[in-house]
């Protein structure tokens, strides 16, 4: 039995995002205890998740809807002057909010370095914490992993790449070359607010489509539907914007306007000062700027996760948040809940399918407001 154990429970929820609070208020609500039957652990400083490094201009115009977590509205949390207001201020107070108003402990700043199996058991293992637990809810999100495509030369280019994940104004990038690389929502925010500083070339692996009107239920549902196939398959996620497409905002229309949509296809290889087509076509650039996604933060998973040869997870369950493989674990936010809405209906039924898996179980009870 290892020796660094501080804290033995049946239930580990790693991450404090979305997905994490709201498996943490359903296990409370199923009649759970913190500490003896779970335990929240978060790798951030302050309450928030992902939320809280995201750019300064992204307000609560420009978001994507943020849902509510169970039993608590975000509209409650907000001022009337709110459609201004930073993402990285609103949200992070809505969710520290939420977690003293049900009086979910969050251990935190916990970083989880590795999670193995011993004696039928996992170990969570942080920097001066050793954990161990019956099952495991990860909730990590993928803020932490972001994805950048291998391309020959990159190693080579004498100027600077970042990607989303960097991005903090775009007065940064005044009087620099910057090829930007993506076609998903963030991109599309990222391009409007850099062309209006300096010069831009937009490279896309697919033709962007643009639809017309509100992004409605039905097509809300084909995009998840799609995703949950593939991983109940094995598969990695897809993006959705390639089912979606993109709204056709009035920045994109004035983008149109600016010249600014002059999409390229995918280059072929990276230069010492720029990019290069196959065709022989080359730009130059200061920046390259890869708005290309990110993928499960799961590295501390890799010795308990079976992975399969597409390098995916097979996942099953009502949600797909339960790995196939090792119905101990669940993911959700992986997949097909990795959205603000899909990350609150999948915390429930992770919290549900697991309680059952471990023999745990439910006694309902109202939880109780701390304020």
């Amino acid at each position: 039995m290892p020796d660094r154990i501080r804290y033995k429970t049946k239930i580990m929820v790693i991450g404090a995002g979305q997905a994490g609070l709201s498996a943490a208020y359903h296990l409370k609500k199923l009649g759970l205890e913190i500490g003896p039957d779970f335990i929240v652990l978060d790798a951030a400083s302050a309450a928030g998740g992902a939320w809280q490094y995201r750019w300064p201009s992204l307000t609560l115009s420009t978001v994507n809807k943020i849902h509510d977590l169970p039993g608590m509205s975000f509209e409650e949390t907000l001022d009337k002057a709110s459609a201004t207001v930073q993402a990285s201020i609103a949200v992070p107070h809505y969710f520290d909010l939420y977690e003293q108003k049900f009086g979910i402990r969050v251990f935190r700043p916990v970083k989880v370095e590795n999670v193995y199996l011993h004696n039928d058991r996992f170990y969570i293992d942080s920097p001066k914490t050793l954990f161990s637990a019956m099952g495991i809810i990860n909730a990590t999100g993928t803020w932490e992993n972001p994805y950048i495509p291998t391309y020959p030369g990159a190693d080579l280019f004498v100027g600077e790449q970042l990607h989303t994940k960097d991005f903090k104004t775009a007065d940064y990038f005044k009087g620099k070359r910057v090829v930007l690389v993506g076609a998903g929502i963030s991109a599309i925010q990222l391009l409007d607010q850099i062309s209006k500083v300096t010069t831009t070339i937009w490279v896309t692996r697919r033709e962007p489509v643009f639809r017309e009107g509100p992004f409605d239920d039905v097509a809300g549902h084909k995009a998840v539907a799609m995703v949950e196939e593939r991983v109940r398959n094995g598969l990695l996620p897809s993006s959705v914007v390639s089912v979606t497409g993109l709204p056709l905002s009035p920045e994109v229309v004035d983008m149109k306007r600016r010249g600014v949509l002059n999409r390229f296809p995918m280059f072929s290889e990276i230069t010492r000062t720029g990019v290069k087509w196959e065709d022989g076509r080359e730009e130059k650039a200061d920046i390259i700027l890869w708005n290309t996604g990110f993928r499960g933060a799961l590295d501390h998973l890799e010795s308990v996760l079976p992975r399969e040869e597409t390098g995916g997870i097979i996942m099953a369950g009502r949600l797909a948040t339960m790995v196939a493989k090792e119905p101990r674990i669940h993911l959700p936010g992986y997949g097909p809940s990795a959205s603000t809405i899909g990350a609150n209906r999948a915390g429930l039924v992770a919290a549900r399918e697991l309680m059952a898996t471990l023999g745990l179980a439910e006694r309902p009870y109202d939880i109780v407001d701390k304020k």
